[in-house]
């Protein structure tokens, strides 16, 4: 399963930026059976999970420090996921991953840069 994200970029403390994570190739269907995942990786960190949306009923979960701030969810229809991020602070800084999970396994993408900076 191949994994694309787009939407990094460099915004300025307390702006906005949206995520986009697809698996091209996959039908809706299939992909709606994936547990969809985004975590982070700051410089000399260890990566950290940031939030997710589960296969089936769509129920979403959120790191503590994102609550209220992060909105993640999901167009079957399009295989894609959003995760739109308000209120961005320096600390939100990293490097943005997504993880598809099926039954079996997790495939991750590329990663995307998020600076969060004046």
């Amino acid at each position: 399963v191949q994994v694309v994200e787009s939407g990094g970029g460099l915004v300025q403390p307390g702006g906005s930026l949206t995520l986009s994570c697809t698996t091209p190739g996959t039908s809706g269907f299939t992909f709606s059976t994936y547990t969809m995942s985004r975590y982070r990786q700051a410089p000399g960190k260890e990566r950290e999970f940031v939030a997710n949306i589960i296969s089936g009923g769509g129920s979403t979960y959120y790191r503590n420090s994102v609550k209220g701030r992060f909105t993640i969810s999901r167009d079957n229809a399009k295989s894609t996921v959003y995760l739109q991020m308000n209120s961005l602070k320096p600390e939100d800084t990293a490097v943005y991953y997504c993880n598809a999970r099926d039954l079996n396994r997790g495939y991750w993408g590329q990663g995307t840069q998020v600076t969060v900076s004046s």
